[in-house]
């Protein structure tokens, strides 16, 4: 699968996201602070790799900034985004289940290695809902998107 990486900073935990995603046999679309030449900001950046999910050029992305909150807002201005700030496994499990999710937002802050694979594990091993209940409030996000 293709993901896009982005983060504001070149820290060790947005390197490990990217490490980590490699070994797992995804190739990673890098932006911001991981791509040279790229702005730095975290709107700017977590735009950018959201860009690429909604373009088509990535099926998901994973967004980074200190706290996670900043690339999860900017992210979700893109259209066709679900970004969700998950600062464990348990909700990055919701967020694709119950919330069809297609980017994570993480927080360089407070993502160790250690939970940050049980983030990804959960990430990945969760698939959208197929419940009517669920199927109708991811619709309906899309339908606020469009009434913009």
């Amino acid at each position: 699968m293709r993901i896009a990486v982005s983060s504001d900073m070149d820290e060790p935990v947005a390197r490990l996201v990217v490490d980590e995603l490699r070994l797992r046999g995804h190739t990673v679309l890098a932006y911001g602070a991981l791509r040279p030449g790229d702005r730095h900001d975290w709107a700017w950046s977590a735009a950018s790799a959201a860009r690429a999910v909604s373009e088509g050029h990535a099926e998901q992305a994973v967004v980074c900034c200190w706290t996670g909150t900043g690339a999860a807002l900017a992210a979700n201005k893109v259209p066709a985004v679900r970004a969700a700030l998950c600062p464990d496994a348990y909700t990055a499990d919701g967020a694709r289940r119950w919330n069809d999710a297609n980017t994570l937002a993480l927080s360089l802050r407070l993502t160790s290695e250690p939970l940050l694979k049980e983030i990804l594990d959960a990430w990945f091993a969760a698939a959208p809902s197929g419940e009517a209940d669920d199927r109708a409030n991811v619709a309906h996000i899309a339908h606020l998107e469009e009434a913009r």
